[in-house]
């Protein structure tokens, strides 16, 4: 049976991957230490920023690692020394090779959000928003040299809100992925010995690609509902855009609307209001509740029409500049 103090090495980079890290730092464990991303520069300021993971590892004054690679033979030197029962990967953003995965004494674990087999991959969370899924969850994987693919210990299910964005579902995947870690990690081999393939789960696999800036740019001529699922499934990055006159405008959040067909441009205003602008869609019409001007912050439509009524007049278009 294995010892309920278990000996536990993390990696993971973003504030999901930090919500579980948390958890563990407050659980009977032993964090032994921590690897995360290399710093990156911020957008602002153009200075190196570190990972949620890396903040909070040194607040707790876990030693935290960071390699470019996970090939890098210094990484398997680090783990090695660290000696963990097992590393735990949450949302880290590099490949776990064979010869890591092969050094814990139970493995790896990686807890993935989405109920697998379906939206393997960078973005899960975000995918199953954009495209319309009804339910998603966690499933916590014994870690194979595949993207993925290894064996179902837990899985808990979710359902998705209408118009919850990515970042609101990310929030409550990574409390119901720290909880399920957790029980996990308290009868680990009860688990590890029930685990199912993922080829005895029900659905088909599918690849959640990662998110890039050239999708963010919004095509007016979509049906309303699919624009909708798309701006919420990129708040909070990479964010969704159009141009309204010379203004690049962010949009952070939008939820389509079921009305008659609109004899006019997609892309034009039909009404502004405190509590929306909308605008006509190839199908339908979708209802812009948070927006951003360049340089200014994420405001609601009150604020926004306040100070640029005129910019946002009905029968102004939204254009379909293309940026390379």
């Amino acid at each position: 049976m294995i010892n309920n103090r278990l000996r536990i090495a993390f990696a993971g980079t973003p504030q999901f991957a930090a919500t579980h890290l948390e958890a563990l730092i407050s659980s009977e464990h032993h964090l032994v230490g921590v690897f995360s991303q290399p710093d990156r520069r911020g957008q602002r300021g153009n200075k190196l920023q570190q990972s949620p993971v890396k903040k909070l590892a040194l607040a707790n004054n876990i030693p935290t690692h960071q390699p470019h690679s996970m090939n890098e033979p210094e990484a398997a030197k680090t783990l090695l020394t660290l000696n963990p029962d097992v590393l735990i990967v949450v949302a880290y953003g590099l490949i776990v090779p064979q010869q890591i995965l092969s050094i814990p004494n139970f493995g790896c674990l990686n807890v993935h959000g989405s109920i697998l087999p379906r939206w393997r991959g960078a973005a899960p969370i975000q995918r199953a928003i954009e495209s319309g899924d009804k339910e998603t969850g966690i499933t916590i994987i014994q870690m194979d040299e595949g993207l993925d693919t290894g064996s179902s210990l837990a899985m808990k299910h979710l359902p998705i809100q209408e118009h919850m964005t990515s970042e609101e579902l990310s929030q409550l995947l990574s409390h119901a992925g720290s909880d399920l870690l957790l029980e996990v990690l308290s009868k680990l081999d009860e688990f590890q010995n029930s685990a199912t393939p993922q080829s005895s789960l029900p659905g088909e696999p599918c690849y959640a690609k990662k998110l890039v800036k050239e999708e963010a740019q919004i095509d007016w001529s979509f049906d309303a509902k699919r624009l909708a699922q798309k701006i919420n499934a990129f708040n909070p990055s990479p964010v969704c855009y159009s141009h309204l006159g010379e203004k690049r405008i962010k949009i952070w959040h939008a939820q389509s609307i079921t009305k008659n067909r609109v004899e006019t441009i997609p892309g034009t205003i039909l009404s502004a209001d405190k509590n929306s602008i909308t605008v006509a869609c190839g199908t339908g019409q979708i209802q812009l509740k948070k927006l951003q001007l360049p340089g200014g912050k994420i405001l609601s439509p009150a604020a926004l029409l306040s100070g640029h009524k005129i910019l946002f007049s009905i029968g102004s278009r939204f254009s379909e500049i293309t940026e390379s």
